[in-house]
């Protein structure tokens, strides 16, 4: 206990200094707390690495479903690993089974346990294909994430519109130029 109040500390000290470096008074009204709380944000920004984001995939149905499974729009934030600035948008999540299927809450926290790390979009994109295969075993995966990259919008290029498209595909996806249409077109809907 005494080990973690000692980190706590350190920590906060740490965040102290850099309010200073950036040119504020940490001991102004409105920032006195605020190392705490950026702490405490950032524990809550990386909460996935406190799990293993594929077991949410272990629990399985016997439905017989031959057709492709899609979940649009999933809602994600994450954290960029080279500026620590948030980047955020949606994640498309389609798998063709092959005799198994999963609860669609879990893919949205499939979602979430790997965005909720130090990331970078195209490992994201990744990891949730990956996972998706190696659990579920389907036929094949898609994956589309489009986010926005603050670390891009509000420093560095400052490109405000900039929309960031990354894809992972396996399986019948590679192989079947249809299959990837239909995906796109459901997406898109």
């Amino acid at each position: 206990m005494n080990e973690n109040i000692m980190e706590v500390h350190r920590i906060t000290n740490a965040i102290r200094e850099l309010i200073k470096l950036c040119g504020d008074d940490p001991d102004r009204d409105g920032l006195q707390e605020t190392p705490f709380r950026v702490l405490k944000a950032f524990l809550e920004y990386t909460e996935g690495y406190q799990e293993d984001p594929r077991l949410h995939l272990e629990k399985t149905f016997d439905i017989h479903q031959k057709g492709l499974i899609l979940i649009k729009d999933i809602e994600f934030y994450s954290m960029c690993e080279h500026h620590f600035a948030p980047f955020y948008g949606v994640a498309h999540v389609g798998y063709i089974p092959r005799e198994k299927i999963t609860g669609l809450s879990k893919i949205a926290r499939v979602v979430d346990g790997y965005a909720k790390r130090f990331q970078v979009q195209e490992r994201l994109t990744t990891q949730i294909a990956a996972a998706m295969d190696e659990i579920l075993e389907p036929k094949g995966t898609f994956v589309i994430i489009e986010a926005k990259h603050m670390c891009m919008c509000s420093r560095g290029a400052k490109k405000s519109d900039a929309l960031t498209t990354t894809t992972s595909i396996s399986g019948v996806f590679e192989e079947r130029a249809e299959l990837r249409a239909e995906f796109l077109s459901l997406i898109k809907s």
